[in-house]
């Protein structure tokens, strides 16, 4: 056996899955024998396209089995995946494809108006698109008909990269963080062994795949065991429900907006939910009137902590630890190392609270093109710098403090407020400007924008959203709008964005 990765895995299950279902999209089924076939095909029709080993090629589209087929046919021939993040802006869209040098953009039909003004802005070699309709046939289910269907096992290591996915910068810009095959195998790995899944799995995908925890912690585990993903290309509460009745599904991951949304749905109480087995949340802490609200359906919660660095999976908190372990992300994954360091990289003792450090064969070997973000983001040399604040009980339990980066979770996108903060600085009328998180109930968090205004310019919330629509996602678009005739500061002029959460919350507890 020469490929080692992800493009051996649904060739191997070929056999030994054969007769079970891999994939239901909407009222399509596809087994493992056609879904291996289809890869093959595309594999041989990406050959044809001048795609080879080390070449990069990207994907935008919400959940559909074309986003899988061509994640493993990349790993079939040795070539990159890069998904893409469908709410993303045209520039921030182009900026990914220019920056991992993106070879062949696969898209789905209903983004094609996105895709053309990406790739007007940063061109790729060629494309292929995806239609919504399965009886439809475009250019890329052409392609896969007109492509011979062998097998051809090219050498692939567990060393080599498998993904580029790009986590939202703290700088402006995004990285692209090197997910390799042995990463993505290792992290699969990880949640096997600590989430018991079994080849009668059938997990909800409600999360887009292009998200490393709906991809690393849901679907590749499942088709590594052999179970059965049931797609869905957008989460409407009651679909998902109908579904879980419809299939039996027995994993459902998500966030705790999700969560909400579901048990305050009118079909909550009459849906069979006797199937579920398993519920993942992450993102942040399930709050309790939603965990209440499951346990009351005899339901539990698995918890945990993690970070696109690490495929991405660190930590778990099994459902006996959801009550006594309150407020936890869980103990070490099994193959996977934490530690709580002080600003020297020292160890802390239990309870005192230092930064979180990260080592396994999950953790990422470091940034696409990004030496320098490379070098800073680990410690003696294997131990991952998350920038997460945290300290561990004497059990071992982790507990997140705080955010050392002022990284933003919103409905379980992440938002970096430094990227906003550079794109309303563009604005004419803003003289400075801080971005924060603060509490949503709905949301987790939502952006609120801090902002001093250029003296007789005065700036709205509308004037903000109107200068970044098309910028940015719309998540990362500021809810909420405050002007002040100044922001807080240290001695050396940084800004004490504590000063500002604490004054919110002041300001909402009155």
């Amino acid at each position: 056996m020469l490929n080692q990765g992800l493009g051996s895995w649904i060739h191997k299950r070929r056999v030994k899955s054969h007769g079970h279902t891999a994939v239901i999209d909407g009222a399509v089924s596809v087994g493992y024998e056609v879904l291996a076939e289809r890869i093959d095909r595309l594999a041989n029709a990406l050959e044809g396209q001048g795609i080879g080993r080390g070449d990069r090629v990207a994907y935008l589209g919400n959940n559909h089995p074309a986003f899988l087929e061509t994640l493993f046919a990349c790993g079939s021939i040795g070539a990159i995946f890069v998904p893409v993040n469908t709410r993303l802006a045209p520039r921030e869209v182009a900026f990914a494809l220019q920056d991992s040098g993106t070879s062949l953009l696969v898209n789905a039909r209903q983004l094609e108006s996105l895709a053309q003004a990406a790739t007007a802005i940063a061109p790729v070699a060629s494309r292929l698109v995806v239609e919504d309709d399965h009886e439809v046939v475009g250019s890329y289910e052409t392609a896969i008909r007109a492509a011979s269907d062998e097998h051809r096992d090219v050498p692939v290591s567990l060393d080599d990269t498998a993904i580029i996915l790009y986590t939202s910068g703290t700088t402006g810009n995004p990285k692209g963080a090197i997910l390799t095959h042995g990463n993505l195998t290792w992290n699969s790995l990880n949640v096997l062994v600590d989430y018991d899944v079994t080849s009668s799995q059938v997990a909800l995908m409600i999360a887009p795949m292009f998200h490393v925890a709906s991809l690393g912690m849901g679907a590749l585990p499942t088709l590594l065991k052999g179970g059965t993903l049931v797609l869905q290309d957008r989460f409407e509460p009651a679909a998902v429900l109908a579904a879980i009745e419809r299939h039996g599904i027995t994993s459902l991951s998500g966030v705790p907006t999700t969560y909400q949304m579901l048990a305050e749905h009118p079909d909550w109480d009459t849906t069979d939910l006797s199937s579920i087995r398993m519920l993942t949340c992450g993102g942040s802490a399930v709050p309790m009137r939603v965990l209440e609200a499951y346990e009351a359906r005899g339901l539990s919660f698995s918890g945990g902590y993690g970070m696109t660095e690490t495929s991405p999976g660190a930590t778990s908190l099994q459902p006996e630890h959801s009550r006594t372990k309150a407020g936890s992300a869980g103990l070490p994954h099994f193959f996977t190392g934490i530690r709580i360091v002080d600003a020297g990289g020292q160890d802390l003792p239990d309870h005192a609270v230092g930064e979180i450090l990260v080592q396994g064969p999950n953790v990422i070997p470091g940034y696409w093109n990004r030496d320098d973000a490379t070098a800073g983001s680990f410690q003696d040399g294997t131990w991952f710098k998350s920038g997460d604040m945290g300290y561990v009980d004497e059990q071992g339990f982790l507990f997140i403090a705080d955010r050392l980066k002022d990284m933003i979770i919103s409905g379980g996108e992440n938002i970096y407020p430094a990227q906003v903060e550079q794109a309303i600085m563009e604005l004419p009328s803003v003289a400075s400007v801080a971005v924060i998180g603060v509490p949503d109930q709905k949301w987790g968090e939502a952006v609120h924008a801090v902002i001093v205004p250029v003296e007789g310019q005065p700036v709205t919330r509308d004037d903000i959203a109107a200068h970044l629509d098309g910028k940015l996602a719309r998540y990362k678009i500021p809810r909420t709008v405050e002007v002040v005739a100044d922001l807080p500061r240290t001695a050396s002029g940084k800004i004490r964005k504590t000063d500002l959460r604490e004054s919110h919350r002041k300001r909402t507890l009155a």
